[in-house]
C-alpha cells in the first residue's frame, strides 16, 4: 500500500464518520510569526483547539504538510525524515476517548490491514503532585479493543524513560508513562503550566519490528526505547483540563481531540519495513539514483548519501512549492542548506549535473512532482514545475561554483597539515565549503581536523542566529518606526500594569504591535472591569510621565531569570540574553527579555499621545486581549 492510498483511506474513514476534510495549510505559516515553517499536524488550528469556532464544524481531518528543520543533521539513519505528512483528525468539543481510540485502532488493523499483535499502546499514568488522575479510561478502552483480537492485553506501570530501560516489557501491551511522555501542553509538564493553560493526556500506539535491542540505549527495551525496534505510528491527545487560579487543574467546558499520526511512519509499518526509505515516497528517487550511480544502497559507504538526497529533495521541492526561494537568511537559508547538502552527497554517489537535464537533484524533485501534484495543487501544472526545476538547478550550479572557490581555500589550508577549528569554521560559513567535505579531503590527505572545537564554534554561532531570529520574531513588531517603537515600550508597561492590578499570575501569551496600535493577549480567567481597566491606564501613563530611562543589558539568560525578567510564553533563549529594564535593573519597574527596538526614556512614549486601552476581550480559555493606543 502506497502513500497516496493510505492518504485517501484515511480522509475517507474519517469523512465518513462525520468529519469534513480541510485542506494542508502551507509550510510557510501564516499569522505566525513565532517560527519558520508549520512543524505539527495541530499548529494552523491551535486557535480553534483553544477555543474558536471552525468555520466547517466540530469535526475535522486532513494531511498536513510539516517541515522541522532542526532534524536536518539527524537524516541519515532508517528513521529520521525532514519534510512529513501529518495525518490529522480533530474533535473541537464534540468526542473524546470512547470514540477516538477504537476508530484509530480501526484504521489500522482493518483498513492498512497492520497485524494488532505487533501494535503497543501509552497512556499517562497520572500525576499525583498535581493532583491529576490516571488515565484509565484510555488503558480500560485499549484492552477491550485487543481482547477483541483475541490478544490478552495486560498493563504496565513504567513511569519514565530511565524506568522503561530498567523494568523493560515484563509482558505487557499497554504501558503507563510519566508527564514526560504521555502529557501534552504548550509549557510541557503539568506543573509548568500558567493558569489557563489547557492541556491533557495522550495515548501513543507503537508498531513492534521486532528488531533485536541495541543494549547502549539501555538495558531493556521498552516502546519509547531510542533503539529502533518500536516505532511510534500514532498519538491522540485528550485535551479536557484547565490550570486555574489556585493551581489545581480543572476540566475543560469543551474537551477536544487533537490527533496526529505519521503518514511515512505508518506505511513503513504497513510494508513491515523499519526502513523507512523502503517506502514509495523515497524509493523511487533512490531506484533512480543507484541506476546512474551504479552504486549499492546497502553499501554502508553511500547508504547515508541515498537517504539525504531523497529525503532533501522531496522536502525542498515542497518548500520551493510553497514560495520559498533560497537565500542566506530564515527559511531561504534552509531551503539553500537542503539542496546544497543534497548536491554534496550527489557528488560522493558520482552522478552527474553537468546540465539541468543530467542533474540528479532536478529528477528527484520531478519524481516528487509527479507522486504528489494529484494531493497537492501547489506542485500541479507548468509554472509550478518550471518554478521548482529552475530553482533546484541554478542553486546547484551557484553551488559548484562556490565549491571551486572553497577548494583553492581549502588547499592553502591543507598545505600547513593540519586543520584548526577556526579554520573549517570560516571554509564552511564564508566559502559555503560544506564540514563534511573538509572532512573526506582532509581524510584522504591524511589531515587532522579539530573537529570537537568546529563543533563548538558551531554551536556558538547557532545560539547567535537564534537569538536573531527571536529577536525579529518574537516581539511581534510590524516595523521598528518611531511610533512602533513608543507603543512597544507602552506594552512593556502594560504587561507590568496587568500584574500589579490582576496579580502575577498574568503572562504574555502573543503580541503584535504596528504603527497603529498595540495588541497583547495575556493569561487571565475573566473579563476585566471597568475599574480594573481605569486602574491600568492610571499605572501606564503615570510611568510615561516619570520619565524613567529604558535601559538594555546583555547577562547570562539565568541571571535575567534570577532577576525576574519576563519572557514570552513558549519561547528558548540561548545562554545569554538581552534584557530591557523600565528604571535601573536594582530598582526596574519592570524587566525583560526582549530584542528591542525601545525609546531611550518613558517620556518619550507621551510625545506620542495618552495611552488609551480601546477593547478587553477573550480569545481563547483562559486567555485575554488588550489593543490599545497611544491618542
Amino acid at each position: 500500500m502506497n502513500i497516496a492510498e493510505i492518504r485517501s483511506r484515511y480522509l475517507k474513514f474519517f469523512e465518513d464518520r462525520g468529519h469534513f476534510i480541510i485542506p494542508s495549510a502551507s509550510l510557510v505559516p501564516q499569522n505566525d510569526p513565532t517560527t519558520l515553517f508549520t512543524g505539527s499536524g495541530m499548529q494552523p488550528l491551535i486557535t480553534y483547539l483553544l477555543g474558536k469556532d471552525h468555520p466547517a464544524g466540530n469535526r475535522l481531518t486532513d494531511s498536513q504538510k510539516c517541515f522541522r528543520a532542526e532534524d536536518i543533521e539527524e537524516v541519515g539513519d532508517n528513521r529520521h525524515i525532514v519534510f512529513f505528512e501529518m495525518l490529522g483528525n480533530w474533535s473541537l468539543g464534540d468526542y473524546f476517548k470512547k470514540e477516538q481510540l477504537p476508530w484509530f485502532f480501526e484504521f489500522l488493523v482493518d483498513e492498512i490491514g497492520l497485524d494488532p499483535s505487533k501494535l503497543y499502546v501509552t497512556a499517562f499514568i497520572g500525576d499525583e503532585k498535581n493532583s491529576v488522575p490516571r488515565d484509565t479510561e484510555s488503558a480500560e478502552i485499549w484492552q477491550k479493543l485487543f481482547s477483541g483480537k483475541g490478544i490478552d492485553a495486560k498493563i504496565v506501570e513504567l513511569g519514565s524513560q530511565e524506568d522503561g530501560s530498567r523494568k523493560g516489557m515484563q509482558e505487557g501491551r499497554i504501558f503507563y508513562y510519566d508527564a514526560k511522555k504521555n502529557w501534552w501542553s504548550r509549557a510541557g509538564v503539568p506543573e509548568n503550566m500558567p493558569v489557563g493553560e489547557p492541556g491533557g493526556p495522550d495515548s501513543e500506539v507503537f508498531y513492534d519490528f521486532g528488531l533485536p535491542h541495541d543494549a547502549k540505549f539501555g538495558a531493556e527495551c521498552h516502546p519509547n526505547c531510542d533503539c529502533g525496534r518500536f516505532l511510534e505510528i500514532g498519538n491522540s491527545v485528550f485535551m479536557q483540563y484547565i490550570k486555574k487560579e489556585d493551581g489545581s487543574f480543572g476540566l475543560l467546558p469543551k474537551q477536544n481531540v487533537d490527533f496526529g499520526g505519521g503518514l511515512e511512519r505508518i506505511a513503513a509499518a504497513a510494508q513491515q519495513n523499519a526502513d523507512i526509505f523502503a517506502i514509495d515516497a523515497f524509493s523511487d528517487i533512490i531506484g533512480l539514483l543507484i541506476h546512474f550511480s551504479k552504486k549499492e544502497y546497502t553499501d554502508s559507504r553511500y547508504q547515508r548519501s541515498f537517504r539525504i538526497i531523497a529525503d532533501h529533495m522531496r522536502a525542498a521541492t515542497f518548500i520551493i512549492g510553497d514560495g520559498v526561494k533560497p537565500s542566506n537568511t530564515e527559511r531561504g537559508y534552509v531551503l539553500r542548506r537542503l539542496i546544497r547538502r543534497a548536491s554534496q552527497h550527489a557528488m560522493k554517489l558520482s552522478v552527474g549535473d553537468k546540465d539541468k537535464e543530467d542533474s540528479m537533484l532536478v529528477r528527484a524533485a520531478i519524481i516528487t512532482i509527479e507522486k504528489y501534484k494529484e494531493a497537492y495543487a501547489e506542485l500541479d501544472g507548468e509554472a509550478a514545475y518550471k518554478e521548482i526545476t529552475e530553482t533546484i538547478w541554478n542553486e546547484e550550479k551557484q553551488f559548484a561554483q562556490t565549491l571551486d572557490k572553497g577548494m583553492k581555500e581549502f588547499e592553502k589550508i591543507a598545505a600547513t597539515g593540519h586543520i584548526e577549528a577556526s579554520e573549517a569554521y570560516v571554509l564552511f560559513t564564508t566559502h559555503g565549503f560544506p564540514f563534511e567535505m573538509t572532512l573526506e579531503l582532509a581524510k584522504e590527505r591524511g589531515i587532522d581536523v579539530d573537529e570537537v572545537g568546529f563543533k563548538a564554534e558551531m554551536k556558538k554561532h547557532q545560539e547567535i542566529s537564534r537569538a536573531g531570529v527571536e529577536q525579529k520574531f518574537k516581539g511581534g513588531l510590524a516595523d521598528t518606526s518611531e511610533k512602533t517603537t513608543r507603543l512597544h515600550t507602552a506594552h512593556h508597561l502594560l504587561l507590568k500594569a496587568l500584574q500589579i492590578v490582576l496579580g502575577k499570575h498574568v503572562k504574555q501569551r502573543g503580541s503584535n504591535i504596528t504603527q497603529e496600535r498595540l495588541r497583547i493577549d495575556f493569561s487571565h480567567g475573566e473579563k476585566m472591569t471597568k475599574e480594573q481597566l481605569t486602574e491600568v491606564e492610571k499605572i501606564v501613563n503615570e510611568k510615561i510621565q516619570e520619565g524613567l530611562p529604558v535601559i538594555r543589558t546583555e547577562m547570562a539568560r539565568d541571571e535575567a531569570e534570577k532577576l525576574g525578567a519576563e519572557h514570552e510564553f513558549g519561547a528558548k533563549y540561548p545562554e545569554r540574553v538581552s534584557v530591557y529594564s523600565v528604571g535601573p535593573l536594582d530598582n526596574a519597574f519592570s524587566i525583560e527579555f526582549c530584542g528591542g527596538p525601545h525609546v531611550s526614556n518613558t517620556s518619550e512614549i507621551g510625545k506620542g499621545g495618552i495611552f488609551k486601552i480601546q477593547k478587553e476581550e477573550a480569545v481563547a480559555a483562559g486567555i485575554r486581549r488588550i489593543k490599545a493606543v497611544l491618542t
